[in-house]
């Protein structure tokens, strides 16, 4: 639905409106109460809901991709993956494994 503005010519106030396209326009000012609130002309705003392709493909800001490349991604990842080490037991701490009985 689009987002209208109005402003009343008598005391200045403004406010935002979200109707429908077919939906008559507000007359009055609900400030002051004056017929001389109009409709102003500004960039068009509106509102998307729902999960339609809006939300699930551009909603990130990132483009889609037109061809996957399946063999860089998964060479690439090897070449700059860091080897995991486990981790180091506390200093003094006794480690089972080496124990003997």
């Amino acid at each position: 639905m689009p987002i209208y503005e109005y402003r009343c010519g008598s005391c200045g106030f403004e406010k935002e409106y979200l109707q429908k396209v077919n939906d008559a326009p507000v007359a009055a000012c609900p400030a002051c109460g004056s017929d001389a609130y109009a409709k102003l002309i500004s960039a068009a705003g509106f509102q998307l809901k729902g999960s339609g392709w809006y939300a699930t493909d551009f909603k990130n800001g990132q483009k889609p991709k037109s061809a996957p490349n399946t063999e860089a991604p998964a060479a690439a990842k090897s070449e700059t993956a860091a080897p995991v080490s486990p981790p180091t037991p506390a200093a003094g701490a006794a480690c089972p494994a080496s124990t003997t009985d």
